[in-house]
This record gives C-alpha cells, structure tokens and sequence, in this order.
C-alpha cells in the first residue's frame, strides 16, 4: 500500500476511535467541482471487527463506518455510521449535545466560522443542518452540513459537502434590489403549470413562479437550471433537424461511471479530463452524434429536440436534450445522451419518457382554466419574495450579488384558489 495513503488511514483510525473495527476496503476517486477543480477522495469502509459474515449484495452492516477524506484539503468530507449505531472508542462525542459544542467542533474540524460561512437551517433531536452563507447571505449552489449524534452523544453523521465562499471568492456589494423594481420579471415569471393531485387524481392546472436569480442591477437574470446542473456546461440551445432517418437501432454499451484512479494521480492531483473545456471541434463532433443517435432512435422527431448543453463526466460527454414542444406539465420530457469521446460515437442514453408517462397516467382529467395570467397575478403578487444570495458565476469562479426571486405559493386557474405548493 501506498506510505501516503496508509498515513491516512492510520489517521482516520485514531481520529474516529476505529480500534474496533478493521478497514474492510478502500478507494480513490476524483471529481471536478463547479469550477472545474479535480477534488481528489479517499474512500474508507470500516467494518466492526465482531462481524465476521456480510452480505455479498455490496450493502453494509450495522455500525460500518463509511468515511471520506479530501486529498486536497485534508479534511473529512463525510463520515457515516451505519444506522445510527456506533462502536468508536474514544472518537468524536459531543458531551450534553450542546449546539455551541458541536458548532466549535465544525469549526476546528473544517475551517469555517459559524456566522461568516455557514448558518444554522434546522435543528431536531439528535440532528443539525447548516447552509452555506458568506456574511449571513444565503449563496449558490449551496453547500451544506450534517451532523448527527446518538443518545450518548457519540457522533453517527458528518457531511460537508457543496461550496462555502471564501472572502477572495466574493464580489460584496449593497444589496439594492426591491420587488417594486423587478415587477416587471415578476410577472413574466409567473407560468401556467399541471400539478398533480394525488388526493384528487386529477392535473390542476396552476399559475405557478418560475424561479430566477436577478443581478443587484437588475439588469441581468440568471435561471434555476443554472444550478440544477450543479457543473459548469457548454451553453448549445439548438434544434435538431435531419432529412432521412437510419435505419438501423444505436448499438448500447453499458456505462462505467466509476474511474480507477491511481496513488500518482491523487498526490500530485492531476488535472482529471472532465475539467477540459470543450472545444469548438468536439462540439460540433457532438451534435453530429447527437443527430445520428436521434436518427437511429426517434427517426420521425425531426425538429422535435433541442439540444440544451453539453459536459463532461466520467471520460464522456453528456448531451442533455429537451423536447421542443411541452405540455406544461410540472415535470418536463429530456433525454441525455452519453458519448464516447475516443470516436465520438452515442454509446447510451436515458429518456425520462415511460417515467413521466407512467406518472402522469394516473391523473386522466385536467380541471378547465378559468382565469388568465393577469388576474393571477394581482390575487399572488403579495406573496412573491426577493432575498439577497450570493449566486456563483462559473465562468468568473466569483460569487455575485443577486436578488432570488421565488413564491411557494400559486393560484389555482380553475377556481382562482392561492394554494401552497407544497400542498400539492
């Protein structure tokens, strides 16, 4: 075994308190985080050392620690024990459960200070959530933390995972923005959607806020899918048109999304491929790919598709597509399609099609729309909320001020009801 990586493991074991267990299996991964950064990971699973039989299945038994470390920081990035049960000696234990106690300990253990960088979200028994912040605002993508501890205060759960800006990271401004000011997004926003009603098994049709994030100018907006990815992306928005379908099915290859990474790699952290930019040529290579792969599959959807953005993972490209004609429905059709870049070649694809179609066969009656769009309006706009958050631009790698602009309510277009959305 690697001299470094066994350093941590020994670490890891005196650390948690792992004289009761042994170290059943480890592993190195890699992954590139929203600024195209490789993050390297040793993976660690501890069994307790009274088991001596488990399922071959790949599930863990009771009381197994499952522990991470980030080679590039050195800090932990998650440790769990199995169902809450904990067999540590002398590991982590947070006496009488104090909050103040545990969030000292997050801070020693990751750097950040409680206030500046992460906020306290929800507190249970024998759990803490905390959001990512910078000064108290809200930013995003969110990072978050986790902890949870047993009855006797030995810890069972911890998670830290996502971004936490550091001061360098962040473009401070005075935050300038009113509802007043950005009305005139506020009803652009504002769309007719299809909730399902489980209760009533029907589709309602509902007028419903889009959320946007809008620049402390007011003068640029960022959508929601900017953080639904969760990665930078290629940007494409192009409709895919061709004149004669192929008549022959896309041969599929099984995906494998896992990477064997070597100790070489993870030390001297090796750029990972995923954070290359695509380049001019491999874009075009991939909507060739892409044509062809819907050439083969859905041969009459011509027109039908857009190909929305294109990135990498795993040593592929990721094309993800959306239907160009929706329905309204509060989940919409995509597809994406994974690309081999050695022949840039479709090798697979998934298409949430029979998914939303068996869903959506449950509710058979969609209730008549009887109001419109500006009457809609004026019965929600006292609802709609606009607060301050950070949000990150990928390509300057800084974190922006901006206005989220958001309701959780909406208006119910066949009686003129306003309902909670998460009601439906």
């Amino acid at each position: 075994m690697d001299r470094r990586i066994q350093e941590l493991i020994d670490f890891t074991r005196k650390k948690f308190g792992l004289e009761n267990y042994r170290l059943q299996r480890h592993r190195l991964y890699r992954d590139v985080n929203i600024f195209n950064e490789t993050v390297y990971t040793l993976g660690m699973e501890w069994f307790p050392a009274h088991v001596t039989e488990h399922e071959d299945d790949g599930s863990n038994p009771e009381g197994t620690a499952v522990i991470e470390i980030d080679l590039n920081s050195n800090k932990f990035a998650r440790v769990i024990f199995v169902e809450g049960k904990s067999y540590s000696q002398a590991g982590i234990s947070f006496v009488n459960s104090k909050i103040n106690d545990i969030i000292q300990w997050i801070e020693r253990e990751t750097g950040l200070k409680y206030g500046k960088h992460f906020k306290l979200h929800k507190e249970s028994e024998g759990e803490l959530l905390f959001n990512a912040c910078y000064e108290g605002v809200a930013v995003s993508p969110a990072g978050f933390i986790e902890v949870k501890f047993d009855q006797e205060g030995k810890l069972t759960l911890f998670s830290c995972q996502g971004q936490f800006p550091s001061e360098e990271m962040v473009k401070e401004e005075t935050y300038a923005l009113s509802l007043e000011t950005v009305e005139h997004l506020a009803k652009e926003q504002l769309k007719l959607v299809k909730f399902p009603s489980y209760e009533q098994k029907k589709l309602i049709p509902v007028y419903a806020v889009e959320e946007i994030y809008v620049t402390n100018d007011g003068k640029s907006v960022f959508p929601y899918e900017r953080i639904a990815a969760g990665r930078p992306y290629l940007k494409i928005d192009q409709t895919i048109y061709w004149d004669q379908p192929i008549n022959e099915p896309l041969n599929r290859k099984e995906i494998r999304w896992f990477e064997d990474v070597t100790a070489e790699q993870a030390f001297s952290f090796e750029p990972s491929p995923d954070s290359f930019p695509i380049t001019k040529a491999e874009q075009e290579k991939c909507m060739f790919a892409v044509m062809d792969f819907l050439r083969r599959e859905y041969p009459n959807d011509t027109g039908k598709w857009i190909l929305k953005t294109l990135h990498r993972d795993k040593g592929y490209i990721l094309a993800s597509l959306m239907a160009n004609r929706q329905d309204n429905h509060v989940f919409q059709r995509k597809m994406t399609v994974m690309i081999d870049t050695k022949n840039f070649q479709a090798v697979n694809y998934i298409d949430n099609n029979k998914l939303l179609s068996e869903f959506f066969d449950q509710f058979q009656t969609l209730d008549k729309v009887t109001i419109d769009k500006e009457e809609a309006y004026e019965k929600i706009k006292k609802f709609y909320e606009l607060k301050p958050l950070y949000f990150c631009d990928f390509a300057q790698k800084q974190y922006i001020l901006c206005g989220k602009l958001d309701c959780r309510y909406g208006v119910n277009a066949s009686n003129g009801e306003v309902i909670d959305l998460n009601d439906l």
